[in-house]
């Protein structure tokens, strides 16, 4: 089965990785390797495509994920938990190795850290509202409580909706010039007289102002690679009943002791 995996240099051979959509085994608008649980999918073809994900990276691994909905929260995870079990949060860090961290998107930025001198690693699901709520300054803060350093923290932001096609209304920018009248910077005027905001740019921002040691942009599209990956905004102006979800995964190496 072909998948299509973007990886991120600064994460060297860490087991990781931005999934689009090739492989799978979902049909119809979520076809291909559609990770989302509340996309609408049969939760056992879903329950499959991430198996499929997590073995490209590291055989039969655990696959922690969260139940997430646009928060500021990030946890610990020390293992896998039930499906049903998963806490509300979009970020979670772990210095277990051989377990995995996912979270999923469609235009959202997946954001993947890792401080490799300390062994700890985290992903996290950053939309506009996680985003200027805090979630990458809180997933750092979970890093650094298994003993990472900013300093030495690498942090690689996936394929995610580009400027070009992320429209806004007049008043979405309020809530980021309030917090610094310098994010005028990430909205442009464009052709229809709309302001387009810059999600992948202001991420890097918050990153960068955290003491992130590196900063690693995959500078993808989601909204316009149709073929490659899935999108919320796709799906919604073309009126689709539903949308699939692409996985971000990270881990450490097993422990070959």
């Amino acid at each position: 089965m072909n998948l299509d995996i973007v990886t991120a240099p600064p994460l060297g051979d860490l087991p990781h990785g931005f999934f689009g959509r090739d492989g799978g085994v979902s049909t119809g608008a979520v076809a291909g390797l559609n990770c989302g649980l509340g996309s609408g999918d049969d939760p056992e073809i879903v329950t499959a495509n991430r198996r499929v994900a997590a073995d490209a990276l590291i055989e039969d691994a655990p696959l922690a994920s969260v139940y997430q909905i646009h928060s500021a929260d990030a946890v610990i995870a020390t293992e896998a938990w039930p499906i049903e079990e998963r806490p509300h949060a979009d970020a979670l860090a772990t210095n277990v190795p051989g377990l995995l961290l996912g979270i999923v998107t469609a235009d959202c930025a997946p954001v993947l850290f890792a401080d490799r001198q300390a062994g700890v690693v985290a992903a996290a699901h950053a939309g506009w509202r996680g985003a200027i709520g805090g979630i990458t300054d809180a997933a750092i803060a979970a890093m650094i409580r298994l003993g990472a350093q900013p300093k030495n923290i690498a942090a690689a932001v996936g394929p995610c909706i580009a400027q070009k096609n992320y429209e806004v209304d007049p008043a979405f920018p309020d809530p980021f010039l309030e917090e610094n009248p310098e994010n005028a910077r990430f909205f442009i005027e464009g052709p229809a007289g709309r302001l387009h905001f810059d999600l992948e740019s202001y991420v890097a921002a918050r990153l960068a102002g955290a003491g992130v040691g590196r900063v690693w942009l995959a500078g993808l599209d989601t909204y316009a690679s149709e073929d490659r990956f899935y999108s919320y905004r796709r799906a919604t102006h073309r009126a689709e009943p539903n949308y699939g979800r692409q996985l971000s995964l990270i881990g450490l190496s097993p422990d070959k002791s």
